[in-house]
């Protein structure tokens, strides 16, 4: 046996403990959240830092600062817990008749008009089966991904996926530019020259999806080879939000054209065609495994995306 192991340091409990610590910068949310009082979180915490003879945590008044040999310790062990937890689903799933579930992970930038065909063809299929889905940033879809927290993502993805992922999906997403029915009379008034309409989108108020994400990042760069380096007026997390923004008459944007499909009463919004388009690759992602289970093989064959 491991000599470390041996010592025994801490159990899964208490490292289990340790990652609410570090996910909520707080003790006193931590132990909210696991049922204990807050004294009782922090001795957990001050035992395995005196059993491991390494600090954590960086105690402050008013929050937590995780230390790099915690950050490492965070890391390291988020697959080992997701690894344990889908264990014990699998167990209670095939043995003691617990109800099937299945964790999805959809990018913020991804409308709900795509949803249907992620979902549609399963509910139609009578799979038994409930279904939890989150909506957040792509770097956690990838990190719970990794640390079997989710099943399945969909996302932008970066230029390189972790190894330990699998790509079963992939389908180009185009977008269009849009604005206000009062702000694209003017831009169809203008000469069918490039020159004169990308003077004119340089003056135009620009609502754009936050650089920090993946599509963000993407879109800047190509508008920047069109010819258009602009500053955004305003970022947002959500391309619904801009998509209303804009109907609004609070500016210019690109959006997704698949997003537009649930704002279809939105008379005020009109799409102003380009000779170029941006194009954005969305992917579904799952972990990599000997064997999935197989009501989840089953979900993966019936996604429409394509």
């Amino acid at each position: 046996m491991n000599e470390l192991l041996a010592t025994h340091p801490f159990d899964l409990y208490e490292l289990s403990l340790f990652h609410l610590v570090v996910r909520h910068r707080s003790f006193t949310k931590a132990a909210e959240f696991a049922g204990l009082t807050q004294s009782a979180i922090t001795r957990q915490m001050q035992g395995m830092e005196d059993s491991l003879g390494i600090d954590l945590l960086e105690r402050t008044t008013r929050s937590v600062r995780v230390t790099k040999a915690g950050e490492f310790l965070f890391h390291e062990s988020a697959k080992l817990l997701g690894d344990v937890d889908q264990s014990l689903r699998r167990l209670k799933e095939d043995f003691a008749n617990a109800k099937k579930e299945i964790r999805i992970g959809v990018s913020r930038s991804i409308s709900p008009a795509y949803l249907p065909g992620f979902f549609h063809a399963n509910l139609r299929s009578g799979l038994k089966v409930s279904y939890r889905v989150a909506s957040q940033p792509s770097s956690e879809i990838l990190s719970a991904l990794e640390g079997n927290e989710l099943d399945l993502g969909v996302l932008c993805p970066p230029p390189r996926l972790p190894k330990t992922l699998a790509v079963t999906h992939r389908f180009t997403d185009a977008f269009t530019l849009i604005a206000s029915a009062q702000i694209a009379e003017n831009f169809l008034k203008l000469p069918k020259s490039k020159t004169a309409r990308l003077g004119w989108l340089q003056k135009q108020s620009w609502l754009l999806l936050e650089e920090s994400t993946n599509t963000g990042r993407e879109l800047r760069k190509w508008m920047q080879l069109s010819g258009l380096k602009i500053e955004p007026a305003m970022q947002l997390d959500a391309f619904d939000l801009i998509i209303n923004l804009v109907s609004l008459g609070m500016g210019v944007s690109f959006v997704p054209m698949r997003a537009l499909a649930i704002h279809g009463q939105k008379k005020n919004l009109i799409r102003l065609h380009l000779p170029a388009r941006f194009e954005r690759q969305l992917v579904v992602a799952m972990r990599k495994h000997r064997k999935q289970p197989e009501h989840l093989s089953e979900f993966v064959k019936n996604i429409l995306f394509g």
